[in-house]
């Protein structure tokens, strides 16, 4: 009887297919993967820990740095936290706004997830083309915050300022040009013989061990899983908006290539229907304990400069409690848990981040196929390190 010789591969974390500085020990034999071991940690964040010695502003700023290919959507989600702590209810023009910038921040880590998923396979067109849509939402995102990456445009109780003129414009045109330039990339990629070689069939997880293991977002919804927390658990006015939530029906790399792309579009269509909806109004609640004053309200007295700079410094004072708060992010579910101890800062606070639950399924995905297939099952997972090593 021949004998058997498991050979032992580093993978990472330099790999540029690893989508950042994950480590996998992977146990071969031949070339058929036998066990995946992910090794995480080197970016040594603490993000949770740093939030206690922080106000509830201060923390809003380490959330754009996880999911840095998300941040609104991190931000909201921990806004949202905050304000169920407090009972704050935002005004609807705010929740509105959010609305649009955060199902465009949907699109953008789509696109960056499509470019780089479709790299890895050797399809380098659609790398260029999905980064040139993505310039123009970052211009949006400089022209409401000032910022292309980091955002930090929420604040508890609103938003910082509200939209710049032309605001409106820019997205009208963003999304009316989007279906084009989605049906290229659906041209050059759904049909093609070599992108389906490596897609269909290839990552397989059912919907039960998918849902044995926590794993939420398009992840779980190509697995045939219908969930949605935007429909399911609605937030910050979502059950207003109609859209289709898809699912995919094989549980491989190719239909959860298909549901982000069709979430790209049902994304243009809720952010159409946002806008059209938009109305005049106040972006902050009217808790001047609480949230920041508008600008003209610090510049121009000095009342206002004084009550602006002591929540700055000092912040504010919540009820004692816990709670937690989750949205559908680009990748899944995101969650904070908050404990609060009555001060200003928060005594604990932990983060459900979709990335992180999610990695733990390559082993079963990508378990008995080829060494090649592990760089199609990891870009089918979309995951961020700066979000696992939080």
């Amino acid at each position: 009887m021949a004998s058997k010789e498991v050979m032992t591969l580093n993978m990472g974390p330099q790999h540029p297919s690893t989508h950042g500085v994950l480590r996998l020990v992977v146990e071969l034999d031949g070339e058929v993967i036998q066990k995946i071991t992910p090794h995480i940690g080197y970016l040594h964040r603490g993000i949770e820990k740093l939030s206690e010695h922080r106000t509830y502003h201060q923390t809003l700023p380490l959330t754009d740095r996880m999911d840095y290919l998300a941040p609104m959507s991190n931000n909201l989600g921990y806004v949202l936290t905050v304000e169920k702590l407090l009972a704050l209810e935002v005004p609807e023009r705010a929740q509105t706004i959010r609305v649009i910038l955060t199902e465009l921040t949907r699109i953008m880590s789509h696109l960056v997830w499509l470019a780089c998923h479709a790299l890895d396979i050797g399809a380098m067109t659609v790398f260029l083309y999905c980064f040139r849509e993505r310039e123009a939402l970052m211009d949006i995102y400089e022209m409401v915050s000032g910022a292309r990456m980091t955002t930090n445009y929420f604040r508890v109780g609103g938003l910082s300022q509200d939209v710049p003129e032309g605001f409106e414009a820019a997205v009208r045109k963003f999304i009316d040009e989007f279906p084009a330039n989605m049906d290229t990339y659906e041209g050059l990629l759904t049909n093609n013989t070599i992108w389906r070689q490596r897609t269909v069939g290839n990552g397989v997880i059912s919907a039960e061990d998918a849902i044995d293991m926590g794993i939420t977002g398009p992840a779980l919804r190509g697995s045939g899983v219908d969930w949605d927390l935007r429909r399911d658990n609605p937030y910050s006015g979502y059950e207003k908006y109609s859209f289709k939530v898809p699912v995919g029906e094989n549980c491989d790399t190719f239909d959860r290539y298909q549901v982000r792309l069709v979430e790209m579009r049902e994304a243009a269509k809720i952010v159409r229907q946002a806008l059209d909806s938009l109305k005049p109004g106040p972006v902050l609640a009217d808790a001047p304990q609480v949230c920041y004053p508008p600008k003209e309200a610090v510049y121009n007295t000095i009342e206002g400069l004084i009550h602006h700079f002591k929540i700055a410094s000092e912040g504010f004072a919540v009820p004692e409690g816990e709670v937690y708060q989750s949205i559908e992010n680009p990748k899944g579910e995101l969650g904070y848990y908050i404990v609060s101890d009555g001060t200003a800062k928060p005594y604990r606070m932990r983060v459900r981040p979709p990335s992180f639950v999610n990695l733990q399924a390559i082993e079963k995905m990508a378990k008995g196929s080829m060494l090649a297939d592990l760089v199609a099952v990891i870009g089918t997972l979309d995951i961020v390190l700066g979000e696992i090593d939080r």
